[in-house]
């Protein structure tokens, strides 16, 4: 960790899991994951996701983990959810190894604008750079692939209008895949100023729900997954 950090650092963490390999964490929204750079006004960095979870560990005497400590996968600033450190450097290229083979299920909840069409769906639109937005990504002939599976849970009437609760599996792991490609349908996420919603004052429906996966280490099953999430109050849970 480079350069001083704010004076507000420890904020508590919610921890889902914790093994002598592994520690996750139900990221709240507004909170990097690792420092992008940017500063506050009075010039002390921002405190980060692997700040707190290191602060974490070493209030509970974890020193070893704490010097260990590498996140083994991002969301972006605003979106919430579970998110995955590796505490040992002996096993964390096992880890590693389950993300890029896509051995690692990660499964999201987002609200989107507007009766998305289909009950299931399959999102196969190649991802490349904005080159007129540097923040941004778009739909693009030559970009990579990107793969995302969506399932419709809920449609609803409010005053702006129908709102789509979506559960959703990612297939590839583009930056900023989920939103681009709803965007790119015509149904932005609430709350995604960069993406198509950006009238809304509302704070991005994007959720990171749950991860899937066997454990490289002990060869066990797992399925870690947070509360319900409180942005999502009202929506129901009995459709997943």
């Amino acid at each position: 960790m480079s350069g001083p950090v704010s004076n507000f650092m420890s904020a508590p963490v919610s921890v889902i899991y914790q093994d002598d390999y592994i520690l996750a964490v139900d990221k709240r929204a507004g909170t990097l994951i690792h420092s992008d750079g940017t500063a506050r006004t009075s010039g002390v960095a921002a405190e980060t996701l692997t700040d707190q979870v290191r602060a974490y560990l070493e209030g509970n005497g974890c020193l070893q983990q704490a010097r260990n400590l590498q996140a083994l996968h991002r969301l972006d600033r605003d979106t919430t959810g579970i998110v995955l450190f590796s505490l040992n450097k002996e096993t964390q290229s096992l880890f590693d190894a389950l993300i890029s083979n896509r051995d690692l299920h990660k499964y999201y909840l987002a609200i989107v604008r507007g009766e998305f069409p289909e009950k299931e769906r399959d999102i196969a639109l190649p991802l490349g750079k904005d080159r007129h937005d540097a923040r941004k990504m778009r739909v693009s002939k030559t970009g990579k692939p990107a793969l995302t599976h969506v399932r419709r849970l809920e449609v609803r009437c409010e005053d702006s209008g129908k709102r789509s609760l979506m559960l959703i599996e990612l297939g590839t792991g583009r930056k900023h895949q989920i939103r681009v490609h709803f965007s790119a349908l015509g149904f932005p996420i609430v709350g995604d100023c960069l993406y198509g919603d950006a009238a809304s004052r509302e704070p991005l429906m994007l959720h990171a729900y749950e991860l899937v996966f066997i454990h490289p280490v002990t060869g066990e099953n797992h399925t870690l997954r947070t509360e319900w999430p409180a942005l999502f109050s009202g929506w129901s849970v009995q459709n997943l």
